[in-house]
């Protein structure tokens, strides 16, 4: 197997951002997942309505999406790009006090979106954090990972999930 060159490192070593302007434009998604595990009591508020600070999916949903868009003003060497949607779902597992949250983001253009959905999964469970610390500080964010994409040059890239 040939040796795969980091593409963000130039000859001499240093970091650079990546010349795309040769690349075909084309419809590009990224799906990005992660979890933050919460307490009983923490669950509970968040299904009633009981969090202090307000709708914590909500807000987080908001906080997730707006992540998203800053992701190249977070992350040194990402190019700036024009997504054409972003959204931020929730699944509540009662069973194991989990907050599942989703990232799908899209574009059309030279550069994918992958960084985009797991910055916006990230910032998402990140503030049902900050929403709910007042009841539980020992919640764990856990097993982001990018679990799809699709466009560009590599095609579709289907993720197995969390490495432990």
């Amino acid at each position: 197997m040939a040796e795969e060159k980091l593409t963000h490192i130039d000859e001499a070593g240093n970091a650079r951002m990546v010349d795309v302007s040769g690349k075909a434009v084309t419809r590009r998604v990224a799906v990005a997942s992660g979890q933050i595990l919460v307490s009983p009591e923490v669950m509970a508020a968040i299904q009633t309505g009981g969090v202090p600070k307000g709708d914590v999916l909500a807000v987080a949903r908001v906080a997730g999406i707006m992540a998203a868009k800053k992701t190249p003003e977070l992350i040194p060497l990402c190019h700036s790009l024009a997504m054409t949607s972003c959204t931020v779902d929730f699944t509540l597992d009662t069973e194991r006090c989990a907050v599942e949250a989703t990232c799908t983001a899209a574009t059309t253009g030279v550069t994918g979106v992958e960084m985009e959905a797991i910055t916006g999964v990230s910032m998402a469970l990140c503030t049902v954090y900050d929403m709910c610390k007042a009841i539980d500080k020992g919640m764990t964010i856990t097993g982001v990972h990018l679990v799809r994409k699709e466009g560009g040059k590599s095609g579709l890239y289907v993720g197995g999930g969390p490495r432990a």
